[in-house]
């Protein structure tokens, strides 16, 4: 991108200079030069971090290159508390740092506590370890974790994933106890940058809204120094939370510098002599990104206007067959056989058994004004809203999976009733409806949901999903996770439903045998599935990044995929480039969110959602790991949300 830049510095100078046409070849290689002196210092990472099945930038995702003037020096991480690790003591544990060091440079005893997200500075020493820099520390690995979660959880991304593979012999021998070597990222000054007075390199933990002219405001450090530390320029200056950036020091750092500026400063214009066509690039740019999503609205509205026409049932459709889409209706001969009579007998306590004429009289005799949506009407039963649903089938595998379930994020079944062949069954009552119109139609009643709403709905179908996977004997596949199966509260708390296709996982095992029977709804299937009728957790999996795909654009996926790219990865691979992804994003970002969305951690995002939806399910995370990222993001959208002052619904 800086050759481009300078062709179009030389293009520019040579129209207005035709008198001296040896002076822009001048200057064209003196910016050559300058800009192989910036190539010197250490490339930023962007989004390897987050990247474990990848290899992301290989020259600096396993650490910073051992290039500087001494093969050690002193150094300094930051690091943000966090429950455990929120003392002294206990950071200067995980991250091998000497804790009276770590006290006295942020200004606290060695007894002290610090709040929670308070940024710490940790004084470490670099030094050379084979052509990388590091800081080492150990780790004891514990159950459920793994590399992804140990570097970007617990150590916040100051390791990797694929430094921690490198450094640790076996590395998929991991186990319960095992010792983990843990090169944490550091890096000592360059020749360069010590003869400009730099004495000491800072791996600051970026986090969301941060940008180089504010953490170079922060430490006191000229902007374009710190751009130049971490080979970034002008016009590639994005950096990614979860990331460090190294922030060059003439001086230590003091306490006083972790605490945040209250206002942000843009970064620093251009040279003056730049300044005209720097101006007419970002028209240019604003004037493609209004354009974008002036045409993204045109396309919503028609889809919005489409739907209604075309009076779909979504929630109660189901698609057949590999091959076909088309939804068919089935509906088997329904009968109240012994197993069901069993089942009912022995829930009894859990749930109730309504006669008919309760559940006329909570409903008005099933009036129009209690319709809801489909099959399923409002109720009212002992002054509670309740939602009733009529089911023409054999309910009995969803009352069995419900009667064993008990957790939030899952919508509660409170009872059944039996009446002239058709079984209604009564569920908790949730205020805000299903999630597909809050999606579909981006506002109801004027009201849309916030990127932090979003993110919570996320996290809590992640958690429901974890429990069905993880904490239920045997364990179950939903099989059928779509934005309509999915229930929002009075508080806009996701909760899952409809389980009338899952599935148990008996003996233990984590994929159940081949069928040819597909069920699903149309996009959220997994390739493995369809084409091979193979059935594991990673199905829930595949279904859930399709969902948070479309949460983050605000669109079906049928409108998200073109005839000729069937694969979800394809629609991704443009926004997680290195040089346009970020102006992708905003264009692919729901436009009902407008500037209220931190398009660095949307970036997280899509990364993630990529990860869900790979053809190979072995390659995919699991919903645990998905929990923990959801959690982390969730914390930083809440802080990005108090400290932007976002409106909420």
């Amino acid at each position: 991108m800086y050759k481009k830049w300078c062709i179009i510095a030389f293009i520019s100078l040579q129209t207005t200079m035709d008198l001296f046409p040896f002076i822009p070849i001048i200057i064209f290689t003196l910016l050559i030069h300058n800009f192989s002196l910036i190539l010197g210092q250490q490339p930023y990472i962007g989004l390897g971090t987050v990247a474990c099945p990848r290899r992301g930038n290989k020259n600096s995702i396993r650490g910073y290159t051992c290039n500087g003037a001494n093969h050690s020096c002193q150094s300094y991480l930051t690091f943000r508390s966090q429950p455990i690790y929120n003392s002294v003591k206990t950071i200067s544990t995980l991250l091998g740092s000497d804790p009276s060091q770590l006290a006295k440079i942020n200004s606290v005893s060695m007894n002290d506590t610090f709040e929670t997200n308070k940024l710490v500075i940790v004084p470490v020493n670099c030094s050379c370890a084979g052509e990388y820099y590091q800081t080492n520390t150990s780790y004891e690995f514990h159950n459920s974790e793994t590399y992804f979660l140990i570097a970007n959880n617990t150590f916040e991304g100051l390791t990797t994933c694929q430094a921690l593979e490198n450094q640790n012999h076996n590395p998929a021998n991991i186990y319960p106890g095992r010792r983990l070597l843990v090169p944490l990222r550091c890096a000592c000054p360059t020749k360069n940058q010590t003869e400009k007075g730099i004495r000491y390199l800072l791996s600051y933990l970026v986090n969301w809204g941060d940008s180089v002219s504010f953490i170079s405001e922060k430490f006191g450090v000229n902007f374009m120094t710190t751009l130049e530390a971490n080979t970034l320029t002008l016009t590639q200056a994005t950096i990614y939370p979860f990331t460090t950036i190294l922030v060059p020091l003439h001086d230590k750092p003091s306490s006083s510098q972790t605490v945040s500026p209250t206002r942000r400063t843009p970064p620093p214009s251009p040279p003056s002599s730049d300044h005209s066509s720097n101006k007419t690039w970002v028209y240019v740019v604003v004037g493609v990104v209004v354009g974008a999503i002036a045409l993204i609205s045109v396309l919503c509205a028609v889809i919005f206007f489409t739907r209604y026409r075309k009076n779909r049932k979504k929630d109660d459709s189901v698609v057949v067959g590999s091959k076909s889409f088309e939804a068919i209706e089935e509906k088997p001969e329904v009968k109240v056989n012994e197993k069901l009579s069993e089942i009912i007998s022995g829930i009894a306590q859990s749930f109730k058994v309504y006669n008919f004429e309760e559940l006329q009289r909570a409903t008005d005799n099933f009036s129009p004004s209690s319709w809801i949506k489909g099959s399923v009407y409002r109720g009212v039963i002992n002054g509670d809203l309740a939602a009733i649903k009529r089911i023409e089938g054999d309910v009995s595998k969803e009352i069995e999976i419900l009667n064993k379930i008990n957790h939030s994020n899952v919508i509660r079944l409170s009872g059944v009733s039996f009446h002239e062949g058709g079984w209604y069954l009564v569920y908790e009552y949730a205020a805000n409806g299903d999630l597909s119109e809050w999606i579909y139609f981006h506002n109801v009643n004027g009201k849309f949901l916030s990127w932090t709403q979003r993110m919570q709905i996320a996290l809590d179908v992640a958690t429901g999903l974890d429990y069905l996977h993880s904490f239920t004997s045997p364990p179950h596949i939903h099989k059928d996770i779509n934005s309509s199966n999915i229930l929002l509260d009075g508080d806009f708390r996701g909760k899952v439903t409809n389980l009338s296709l899952a599935r148990c996982l008996e003996g233990g095992d984590d994929q159940l045998p081949a069928t040819r029977h597909i069920v699903g709804t149309r996009g959220y299937m997994a390739p493995e599935y369809l084409e091979n009728g193979l059935v594991s957790t990673k199905l829930d999996v595949y279904a859930f990044g399709v969902l948070m795909l479309e949460m983050v654009t605000g669109k079906e996926v049928a409108a998200i995929l073109t005839e000729d790219e069937t694969k979800l990865s394809h629609v991704l691979s443009g926004i997680l480039g290195e040089e346009s992804g970020k102006e992708m994003l905003k264009e692919f970002v729901d436009p009902s969110l407008g500037e209220n969305c931190p398009l660095e951690l949307a970036m997280f995002v899509i990364e993630m959602i990529d990860n869900c939806i790979k053809t190979d399910p072995a390659s995919r995370p699991s919903v645990h790991e998905i929990v923990q990222s959801m959690s982390r993001t969730l914390k930083s959208s809440l802080s990005w949300e108090r400290s932007m002052n976002v409106p909420r619904n």
